[in-house]
């Protein structure tokens, strides 16, 4: 057999960056000239060779080559001639011919040469998956991954530091954390101590991820005591996970903190806390941090145009908003397609769809989101046959881009409020061509499947079969979330069952919105036992239900004139938050049972606003539920503790209150809470105001009280006359 040492004595001649090679027009080696196959097979040997010196120079300079000039089918072809004339070929030979296909973008061809690997009688060692790794997490196929990983286990290849991190990383952007944390302890007990970017990883996957701000707090600390210290990228990583979950008090502080560890807020830190506040629609806050970032001279960048103009937007001032993006391009900036959108959309809100057409055909590279506000829009106007005809023409590919699942589920959310049902449910079912890979190949299914082609060597099909399943369009949970509250409202419960079991045949996992809907449509059918029983089966299944299905069964408790079991079903939901203390609910449970609801709802409000997590809603709910069955003094008690904290009662609370009162003959009280709602700037309905003043001109008592309410209520004047003479004709 040639050894290594006698082929690099035959060929050191050659160095490789001196060889000048001319590929022939068919990619043969048959093909060369009788001048150039000697000098090109020369230089494929050469570089197909791994030499004692063949360092990382050589190497990176080989993939270089072979991408920059297109030489992949003949370096193939040379290592083919190799292995047939026995020279010992090494994993290193392919895997410059991987690491090219890679950098041109071709990575099922890096796929396929990996998988090819055998045919030359090489075994593929950690480097080499290496490089296979991070070309599959590159394309977020994280099942093969994983599929990659455990056929490297079992062939007892040593996974290195790289190796782990980049698989950590691949599970924290899957969502599967405890997957990630047993990398971590996998890597320990390797004897590979978890850096500062395994740590990270797992941060990034607990805050963007999994949301679940807690954990990652305590797993930012648990970075400290490991003895690394955590830099300005972990530091923003956990400022961006607070603000996306809404916890912006705690972003500040966490804020002051990293500077007093010595860490300045960079761009990035600032672009999550403006847009936080802008999410949160704290729009003040969100312009005193952009000021403060100039103040510190960092300059804003397209991220924070962006975000701005996204915020300006969503505030109603899409003027300000078209001026910034006049301002980026003075500056020397180019607004990229989420700048236009932002103003698109702002556009679309205040009603302006022929405008935002029109700054559709400015941008220079239109996406499907593009298409998607303006479908949405149509919906909302009641232009079904125009949004459909628009999708039609993204999905024949007349734009150039494929239409997404948002866009879908769009045109799904109009066709339902359009009470077209059957065509939502076909367009629905049309998302997915070829719907076997998602129905029969998902979850534990798939996993299987794809370690069996790995195992096999089957490479190449494994990442087709799985680049297929995630190329497809598929209905996600709001798809589904969307037809179920569509059935539901229109009474069609036995569907929207059907469409619940549906979406789990094809892997999917309804969430609490998909139990809420259905409990709230089981309620609409007026099946309460059953309605009762799917609640209990949700918690049984493991979802904790949300305010939003607590306050589905607080409203119709209430319309059956079950206001205290309301009520009780409300403080067993606070018993679930973990910033509620179950010590204080349990001695409101006990007050409530003594009927001092006062001290109930003091208790109450205290205890949500300690929490910084004030919901009106459900005192709302509770107040019109005491209004519905005639205690207004309950519901009284419920404004005046309110408005004692300064809370807004909203106009809805009003009308109730006012009809309340004014069927108990209360008609000074009602006229309180009428002069309440003008002061809070609610535009009451003519109805309503009528209703009041109808009662205040039959009593004798309050004519005057009629008379000094007019004045002000303008909504009113325009009927005061028809009232007072209809007073005159019957009193007379």
């Amino acid at each position: 057999m040639l050894t290594f040492s006698k082929l690099k004595k035959a060929f050191s001649p050659i160095p490789p960056c001196s060889c000048t090679f001319r590929r022939p027009p068919n990619n043969s080696l048959r093909s060369f000239s009788a001048a150039s196959d000697l000098q090109g097979l020369r230089f494929c040997i050469w570089v197909a060779l791994k030499f004692e010196t063949f360092t990382d120079e050589p190497y990176y300079l080989v993939s270089d080559i072979l991408a920059r000039n297109n030489w992949h089918s003949i370096y193939w072809e040379a290592l083919e001639l190799l292995n047939k004339k026995d020279i010992l070929l090494t994993s290193d030979s392919v895997r410059a011919l991987v690491r090219s296909y890679s950098y041109a973008g071709h990575t099922n061809k890096a796929i396929e040469a990996f998988g090819r690997m055998r045919e030359l009688g090489i075994i593929p060692d950690a480097h080499m998956y290496n490089t296979i790794l991070r070309d599959v997490l590159r394309k977020q196929l994280f099942e093969l991954a994983l599929a990659l990983y455990n056929t490297m286990v079992k062939c007892n290849v040593v996974l290195d530091e790289y190796a782990y991190n980049m698989l950590i990383d691949g599970f924290c952007k899957s969502g599967n954390i405890k997957g990630a944390r047993e990398m971590v302890d996998e890597m320990q007990k390797a004897n590979l101590a978890p850096n500062a970017l395994s740590y990270t990883s797992v941060l990034y996957g607990l805050c963007q991820v999994k949301k679940n701000m807690d954990e990652a707090y305590k797993w930012f600390n648990a970075m400290k005591e490991d003895g690394f210290l955590p830099d300005v990228v972990s530091c923003n990583v956990l400022l961006n996970g607070y603000c996306q979950v809404g916890r912006l008090d705690e972003a500040v502080s966490f804020v002051w903190s990293m500077k007093r560890d010595g860490f300045s807020l960079n761009r990035n830190g600032y672009c999550s806390l403006i847009n936080g506040f802008f999410r949160a629609r704290r729009y003040s806050e969100a312009h005193a941090w952009y000021t403060r970032m100039f103040k510190e001279g960092i300059v804003p960048d397209v991220v924070t145009y962006g975000i701005m103009i996204r915020g300006l937007s969503d505030e109603g001032r899409v003027g300000e908003a078209v001026r910034m993006l006049d301002e980026m391009t003075q500056i020397g900036l180019t607004p990229d397609a989420h700048c236009y959108n932002a103003i698109i959309k702002g556009l679309c809100d205040i009603g302006l769809l022929n405008r935002a057409q029109s700054l559709r055909l400015e941008i220079s590279q239109e996406n499907v989101y593009t298409h998607t506000i303006i479908i949405g829009e149509m919906c909302k106007r009641g232009m079904i046959d125009e949004a459909q005809e628009l999708f039609h023409r993204i999905k024949k590919l007349e734009l150039g881009f494929v239409p997404s699942v948002v866009t879908f589920n769009t045109l799904i959310s109009g066709l339902c409020k359009a009470h077209k049902l059957k065509e939502a449910i076909l367009l629905c079912y049309t998302m997915e061509t070829g719907r076997t890979y998602s129905l029969f190949l998902s979850g534990p299914d798939l996993h299987k499947k794809l370690q069996q082609m790995c195992e096999a060597g089957q490479f190449l099909d494994a990442y087709e079969l799985l680049t297929l399943i995630n190329s497809r369009v598929k209905p996600d949970i709001i798809t589904y979330n969307i037809l179920i509250n569509a059935c539901c409202r229109a009474r069609e419960i036995q569907r929207a069952f059907h469409l619940f079991e549906e979406l789990k045949k094809i892997g999917l996992s309804p969430d609490c919105v998909t139990y809420g809907t259905l409990i709230k449509g089981l309620y609409i059918v007026n099946k309460e036992e059953e309605a009762s029983i799917f609640f209990n089966r949700m918690q049984e299944d493991g979802y904790e239900p949300t305010l939003e299905v607590y306050r589905t069964l607080m409203t119709w408790l209430c319309k059956k004139s079950k206001v205290l079991l309301a009520f009780k079903l409300y403080l067993k939901y606070l018993k679930s938050l973990p910033s509620r203390d179950n010590d204080s609910i349990s001695a409101l449970e006990e007050y409530l049972s003594g009927e001092k609801l006062e001290q109930v709802i003091r208790g109450l409000v205290e205890l949500d606003l300690k929490a910084r997590d004030f919901k009106l809603d459900p005192y709302t709910i509770l107040l019109i539920g005491f209004c519905q069955v005639e205690k207004v003094d309950e519901a009284l008690i419920i404004f005046s503790v309110l408005d004692e904290f300064n809370i807004k009662i909203n106009a809805t609370s009003c009308v109730h209150l006012i009809k309340g009162l004014c069927k108990k003959s209360r008609l000074s009280d009602a006229g309180k809470i009428f002069l309440y709602s003008l002061d809070k700037g609610f535009m009451l309905r003519p109805k309503i105001c009528n209703h009041l003043f109808e009662h205040l001109l039959d009593s004798e008592d309050c004519k005057e009280l009629a008379v000094d309410l007019i004045g002000r209520a303008d909504v009113v004047r325009a009927n005061f006359c028809a009232l007072l003479f209809r007073m005159i004709v019957i009193t007379s």
